[in-house]
């Protein structure tokens, strides 16, 4: 026996159910996934325009300590950016904007967790139900070839299909509707997971932005009360 003897007879013996069982349980892990994901980003939810606007005023008033429990009290991700930004704030500009670059870094993960997993398998699903396909047209053939030559003759005169032979093709092709049924919805919510995570960045260099141009603001007035410190001796002395 020959190893494509071999396969062949390996395939038709456990048949294509055992592709769809695997498909079964791979839906029900992304069904999970995808309602985690869903309850993770509906708990970051949060009203980022009163946020900002909020944020803002109290850095203007000089009220840090107000911003930071603004910011811890908000559950999105944003918020958590601004508080690393804001514990590091009296090292100075540049030690905030990287402790948020490192924030954003983490968050990140937490955003992009387990969405791998529904693109892997939105890509490979419609191939893992292709194979169950495969396997059921080699059992169609194989039982074609298992037919008399005088009975298949008699069948095709007839029009008839051997019953074995529809039972394999069938199975084929419902291997095939239960892979793209487990890989739509999979690329569906992975795509709109992704697009949500870059929604939340682009919101979070935003607001990262509020607590950076008031760093500035600060430096650039203590940068000039020396000049001006020096400016009245000189007025005196002419």
């Amino acid at each position: 026996m020959n190893l494509t003897e071999w396969l062949q007879r390996l395939m038709t013996n456990f048949g294509a159910q055992w592709v769809m069982w695997l498909l079964l349980g791979l839906s029900v892990i992304s069904v999970a996934v995808m309602l985690e994901r869903a309850w993770f980003f509906t708990s970051m939810r949060d009203d980022l325009v009163r946020l900002a606007a909020d944020l803002r005023d109290l850095l203007e008033r000089g009220d840090y300590e107000g911003a930071r429990k603004k910011m811890e009290a908000s559950p999105s991700a944003e918020a958590a950016v601004v508080l690393a930004g804001l514990a590091e704030m009296e090292n100075g500009r540049a030690a905030a904007q990287e402790a948020m670059h490192g924030a954003v870094a983490l968050q990140r993960m937490r955003l992009e967790q387990r969405l791998a997993f529904l693109g892997t398998l939105g890509n490979n699903a419609p191939f893992i139900g292709l194979f169950g396909t495969v396997i059921g047209v080699v059992q169609a053939f194989a039982a074609l070839g298992r037919q008399d030559t005088a009975t298949a003759s008699a069948e095709a005169a007839a029009g008839m299909a051997p019953q074995e032979v529809m039972s394999s093709i069938a199975e084929a092709l419902v291997a095939t509707a239960v892979g793209l049924a487990v890989a739509i919805p999979a690329v569906a919510t992975y795509n709109f997971f992704v697009r949500r995570s870059k929604q939340i960045l682009a919101n979070t260099e935003a607001l990262t932005r509020v607590l950076l141009a008031h760093l500035a603001a600060v430096d650039h007035s203590n940068s000039q009360s020396p000049k001006h410190a020096r400016s009245e001796p000189e007025k005196e002395a002419n």
